[in-house]
């Protein structure tokens, strides 16, 4: 989800940071539409951009239709506010005469009024949902994802796989106002991997406040752990203790390489000390400690450089290119 209001002026902002988050791993990025005028800058922006862009839709059935004028990937409705089932019927045809794909969202704060209050939030959030899925089955339309989410990790464990259980349709998961980085990040892997380990789920945002960059880092760290996505870099780091004499997070922080990289699948260790370096980080592709005033690269457990601290960074990102060029 993109962070910040999409106006004319971010325009070039936005396109570069569209470009980085291809880099990082992310495939489709969704933008709040409040008004048929941002419809029309989204609209304008997904002409020029590699990335499919999905459009999030609330209250006003009207700002959707406004955005199927354009080539915006995916629709978002929220059948808790978007309104009489009509408004929905009107937005699936023009979505089904323009190719585009709708995601029906349900959140368990913003349940239909029927619907909010009822003890069993899992099973009231399945009802809104197929509320929704009633008017697409009568449509005959079939392109699309539903999302059930709450700011609880075990109401949206319970009501997906109760959808699941029910519904041949694809799922998208997260855990919504999951809150900031390290409790967000908590919430959304356990949410999100029990789910993917019952065979539930098509595609996930891990969501956070927190910059996208870091959401889409932790969303691939999530599908890398449970062996579903395998690009990019494997970091195994210690943590700080007694015995470090290199600086494990003062170099992670600095080489920002590592996390962007998603390329060729590698396992990176940045061990802090020569009793976690080369030996007991003999299986990684590729590795970095210290002693006394150096710092010692290793490869697969054998070292193949030596540098001073402070030229750390640079030689480990020249070595590191030499890793991923070697196939």
């Amino acid at each position: 989800m993109w962070k910040e209001p999409l106006t004319e002026a971010s325009f070039p902002s936005v396109q570069a940071d569209l470009q980085s988050l291809t880099e990082a791993g992310c495939d489709l990025v969704r933008f709040a539409v409040p008004d048929t005028s941002t419809a029309d800058l989204l609209g304008k922006l997904a002409r020029s951009s590699r990335m499919p862009l999905s459009a999030d839709i609330h209250f006003d059935y009207r700002i959707a239709l406004r955005c199927l004028d354009h080539p915006i990937a995916k629709i978002r409705l929220n059948p808790g506010n978007i309104g009489e089932p009509w408004k929905v019927e009107e937005v699936v045809r023009k979505a089904r005469d323009a190719g585009v794909g709708l995601r029906i969202g349900v959140n368990a704060g913003s349940l239909p009024r029927e619907l909010a209050g009822r003890p069993d939030q899992a099973a009231a959030m399945v009802e809104a949902a197929e509320g929704e899925l009633g008017i697409l089955e009568k449509l005959g339309f079939r392109d699309v994802v539903f999302s059930l989410k709450s700011s609880n990790v075990e109401t949206t464990i319970e009501a997906n796989l109760l959808f699941s259980r029910l519904h041949d349709h694809p799922v998208h998961l997260g855990v919504t106002e999951a809150g900031p980085l390290v409790p967000g990040i908590v919430k959304n892997s356990i949410g999100i991997a029990t789910l993917l380990r019952q065979g539930v789920g098509d595609t996930i945002r891990v969501s956070l406040s927190a910059s996208a960059a870091e959401e889409v880092w932790a969303g691939n760290e999530i599908l890398r752990t449970l062996g579903l996505r395998s690009l990019g870099v494997n970091i195994v780091s210690c943590p700080h203790c007694g015995r470090s004499s290199f600086d494990v997070q003062g170099f992670l922080h600095d080489a920002s390489f590592l996390i962007h990289h998603t390329g060729k699948p590698m396992t990176v260790a940045v061990m802090g000390c020569v009793v976690n370096g080369p030996s007991e980080a003999r299986h990684a592709d590729l590795g970095i400690t210290g002693a006394g005033s150096m710092a010692i690269i290793f490869r697969h457990g054998q070292t193949v450089r030596q540098v001073p601290f402070g030229e750390a960074v640079s030689a480990f990102e020249e070595e590191f290119a030499k890793a991923c060029a070697q196939g």
